[in-house]
């Protein structure tokens, strides 16, 4: 249902994901594929990711301080000086047409686009099963809450059971709404 699906150059060089739909499991005539976009402020994609394998319209979000060229199959996004400016990004993605943006992640990517209000829908998945550790990733990165005025206050809109887990969906807090304070942090940068 996305128009692209975006993800942080940290989660390349853990994961190597694809980014590819896998519509043989949605049991779906395969559609036109969402553009896949990664975030990369200083060039550490590797060489060989398979974001980079040319299958897939790919977009890189870079900064001004990259110099590293890109494969001529990947379309590059420049968005900020030092780091990507995810608030500039999201205008240009608008204005090349995409609507629909898919967040999935690191988390850094996810704490900028929370602390930023850059999101009109939050989807989390509940597992019935305990995973992780001291040394597993969390949902959100980035910076500490030290009191109310760094919370980001979600709006729960709805809770869907999902075989034995639950999908539970949040907005952003209307502005004056009780439990939490204004966001500390307005210009996402990752």
């Amino acid at each position: 249902m996305s128009d692209a699906i975006l993800i942080g150059v940290g989660t390349v060089v853990k994961d190597d994901p694809s980014l590819r739909v896998h519509w043989d499991l949605l049991g779906e005539e395969p559609k036109r594929a969402p553009t896949r976009i990664v975030v990369d402020a200083s060039g550490r994609l590797p060489e060989r990711a398979r974001v980079l394998d040319g299958s897939i319209p790919t977009i890189i979000a870079t900064s001004e301080r990259n110099r590293r060229p890109y494969p001529a199959t990947v379309t590059t996004l420049v968005s900020g000086r030092e780091t990507v400016d995810l608030e500039k990004l999201f205008r240009t993605l608008r204005d090349h047409g995409f609507e629909r943006l898919m967040v999935e992640g690191g988390s850094r990517i996810l704490a900028s686009v929370a602390r930023g209000s850059l999101f009109d829908r939050w989807t989390v998945y509940y597992a019935s099963v305990v995973i992780g550790g001291t040394t597993a990733p969390p949902i959100v990165g980035g910076e500490e809450a030290m009191g109310p005025e760094d919370l980001v206050p979600f709006h729960l809109e709805g809770l869907e059971r999902l075989g034995e887990g639950y999908v539970a969906t949040y907005g952003p807090r209307p502005s004056g709404s009780p439990a939490g304070g204004e966001p500390s942090h307005r210009a996402p940068v990752v």
